[in-house]
């Protein structure tokens, strides 16, 4: 029988606290940082600093809405865990089922891929041939590229391999099993029901919403993405060459590329941390019912993966960080550097570092991004967090120690 609460499956030792400062960065006005932290009860904005438009020259709010990057794929799993609640879709079913075409490895074409494989990647694709599909291309076909897939292995024994290709197979499957497109399927399982305003590649979000939007920045202060070309009433999807910009014709269960289901989620860190929030008190606000838990909770503890440097522990959409030292693991995923695991997702695109995480006693939580970040290295160089977001934290950790000092105080 599964505790029905993350927290008790790790060993827990208490947060300690540290201060460092936030490297200066030379290109123009401070790039926007938004931290909160949360508790069982309580959401609090802890630093936020910086312009979400330097062209404006617009200050950042704690609940500006902003692209998540790939905490978006933990979104995608807990409305997929939702589905599975409510008996549209099995985690171990042949995805083929629901799409009506086959899916399958060239080199295995016995092997089926399942959700559970998906969302754990371990299903054998990956990224080479590509992961975004636009409106008016095919996903049957990107998938019977080769190159889309691990040639030496089938689905379920290949090695995990993190693939972003995957996340538009396992939205377009939601939509298949339940006639919803990808976007309404998310707002009614996850952001309603959570009291969460947010959406995907903009479709859905009011015009407050886009007004607010954070533009993304690289490090040189060129725009990456989301300014006001990039938003409503301008086409914020991917569309092929010569097709229409438009979903009025678009049929669930296609192609839910469309839809960035790997990345495309825009939400504010108040509103990412009521997210936070649900999956801490899993016991207290029912987020799932006993069975589907047990299946998340089983996927973390079976999700070890000892030739990885950072995802060295992955489940259905989560990851756990800091389970030892890293002399001891060779797994470079030190972000709170405070002696106890954490559970979450974390992000990186279009100059952007972005977490969601909470300590594995479900005592305390981060959601935070900041923007214009320098690029990695080199190709080779992947995975880990980057050193603004290390000094991040230490700087929040010192912020809630004094919080904390001042409460015991009064």
């Amino acid at each position: 029988m599964y505790a029905r609460s993350l927290a008790p499956l790790f060993l827990i030792l208490p947060m300690t606290s540290a201060c460092a400062t936030i490297p200066d960065i030379d290109a123009g006005p401070p790039p926007a940082t938004v931290v909160a932290a949360f508790d069982r009860d309580t959401i609090t904005p802890l630093i936020v600093e910086g312009v979400r438009n330097r062209e404006r020259g617009e200050a950042v709010e704690a609940n500006d809405p902003v692209r998540i990057a790939s905490i978006s794929k933990l979104i995608m799993a807990l409305a997929t865990l939702q589905l599975v609640d409510e008996g549209k879709v099995d985690l171990d079913a042949d995805v083929s089922d629901y799409l009506g075409w086959e899916v399958r490895s060239p080199n295995f074409p016995d092997a089926k891929v399942t959700l559970a494989q998906l969302l754990s990647h371990r299903s054998g694709l990956r990224d080479k041939a590509g992961y975004v599909i636009p409106l008016g291309e095919s996903l049957e076909a990107k998938l019977a590229e080769p190159e889309a897939w691990y040639a030496k292995a089938a689905p379920g024994d290949a090695p995990f391999e993190y693939a972003n290709l995957g996340s538009p197979v396992v939205a377009t499957v939601l939509e298949a099993a339940t006639g919803e497109r990808f976007d309404r399927l998310v707002e009614r399982t996850v952001f309603a029901p959570l009291g969460v305003k947010a959406c995907l590649n903009w479709i859905g979000c009011d015009e407050d919403m886009t007004s607010r939007a954070v533009t993304l920045y690289r490090d040189t202060g060129e725009i990456a993405r989301d300014d006001p070309d990039d938003l409503p009433p301008n086409c914020t999807i991917p569309v092929a060459e010569g097709a229409e910009c438009s979903l009025e014709n678009y049929v669930p269960g296609t192609n839910a590329s469309v839809f960035s289901p790997q990345g495309g989620v825009r939400i504010g860190m108040m509103d990412l941390a009521k997210i936070g929030q649900a999956l801490m008190l899993a016991n207290d606000g029912d987020l799932f019912t006993a069975a589907t838990f047990g299946k998340v909770a089983n996927s973390l503890q079976l999700g070890t993966n000892p030739d990885q440097e950072f995802f060295c522990t992955y489940g259905f959409g989560l990851q756990i960080i800091e389970m030892g030292d890293v002399s001891e693991r060779g797994c470079a995923d030190q972000l709170f550097n405070a002696g106890v695991p954490f559970i979450g997702h974390a992000g990186e695109a279009y100059g952007l570092r972005s977490g969601l995480w909470f300590s594995g006693d479900g005592a305390r939580g981060i959601a935070y991004f900041t923007a214009a970040v320098p690029p990695r290295q080199s190709a080779e160089d992947e995975g880990g967090f980057d050193p603004r977001e290390i000094a991040l934290m230490a700087q929040a950790k010192a912020l809630l120690a004094e919080q904390d000092n001042a409460q015991s105080s009064d």
